[in-house]
């Protein structure tokens, strides 16, 4: 390891599946381990029609062939000590438009320019591996809009030779990750009694708040409002807890307190969603703010090119 650039070098995957996603494959490689696709291919069975991945599985799986995982909120210090350590962690972070979440591997950071370096999937032509640069202080926004949700899967020892700054959220980070796979498979009431003890475990998990007002957000009940703000409350970045809040007052017909809570979470991020756009679109152009509608439907082409309804939104645009 280099004296500025502390990077890992990991080895280079392309397979994956909803049971089996990327950076758990690409860690488990790195120890010298091989998971079997098969495996993750029955387990899938299970959730066709879902469009995303299970990380939890993947955990499951990792842990079942000698892996131990730890999940918790972290921060930039710590995540830089862990890569330091030889372990490459792997962290939420907001997904592209249309994707909630997505897991990365991070393979390393340059303290002089500042940068923190992702895994790419795809090498280039001699196999080598290659890497994203991120500046610092953008990661490190982007990744408190999840509350600084990180992974480390290793070897047991290894894992128990780190000294965590947040070890006790790993239990309650758990259930999270539990509950999000009961919910995936329609379990509601299994999902919520799952963040109940989350929450009991660590009253500060910002995450299970989110997940718990989400699942009653969805249900359309007014309860999931306290479950947000009190998500808010830990984590003052968590852009799903306004979005959340703008649809189930959008729901409701409170425009203005919906039109509120959109406009803060494009503040926090505003390429993470483009149906955030269309959403207020159609509030705004309920209150007459024809101007500002077209605005925010052209923003979501923008940010959404390939969207089906894209012939409806154009014309909607001509016609404002």
């Amino acid at each position: 390891m280099e004296e500025e650039n502390h990077e890992l070098l990991l080895p280079l995957v392309d397979d994956e599946n909803i049971c089996l996603p990327l950076p758990i494959n690409v860690v488990s490689k790195y120890w010298n381990i091989d998971l079997p696709m098969e495996e993750a291919i029955e387990f899938s069975k299970k959730y066709s029609g879902f469009d995303g991945s299970i990380l939890i599985e993947g955990i499951e799986m990792a842990e079942r062939h000698g892996l131990t995982c730890k999940i918790i909120h972290s921060s930039l210090s710590e995540l830089k000590k862990i890569i330091d350590l030889g372990i490459p962690p792997i962290v939420i972070l907001p997904g592209i438009p249309e994707i909630t979440q997505h897991a990365s591997v991070i393979t390393g950071y340059n303290e002089q320019e500042k940068t923190i370096f992702h895994y790419i999937q795809k090498g280039n032509q001699e196999g080598e591996q290659q890497e994203g640069a991120i500046p610092q202080d953008i990661f490190e926004k982007e990744w408190s809009e999840e509350g600084k949700l990180l992974l480390i899967l290793a070897p047991s020892d290894i894992i128990t030779s780190i000294n965590l700054e947040n070890d006790s959220s790993d239990k309650s980070n758990r259930l999270c990750f539990i509950s999000e796979k009961q919910n995936i498979l329609k379990n509601n009431s299994e999902a919520l009694e799952l963040l109940k003890q989350s929450i009991e475990l660590d009253s500060n998990n910002s995450t299970a708040f989110n997940l718990f007002a989400t699942i009653l957000n969805a249900q359309n009940s007014p309860e999931c409002v306290e479950y947000y703000e009190k998500c808010l409350q830990i984590n003052n970045n968590s852009y799903l807890s306004y979005n959340g809040m703008g649809n189930f007052y959008l729901k409701t017909g409170q425009f203005d307190k919906a039109e509120n809570y959109y406009n803060k979470a494009i503040e926090i991020n505003p390429k993470r969603s483009a149906k955030i756009y269309k959403n207020r679109a159609y509030l705004r152009e309920k209150q007459n703010k024809n101007f500002e509608a077209k605005d925010d439907l052209k923003n979501y082409l923008k940010y959404y090119p390939k969207a089906s309804d894209r012939g409806l939104i154009e014309q909607a645009i001509r016609e404002l």
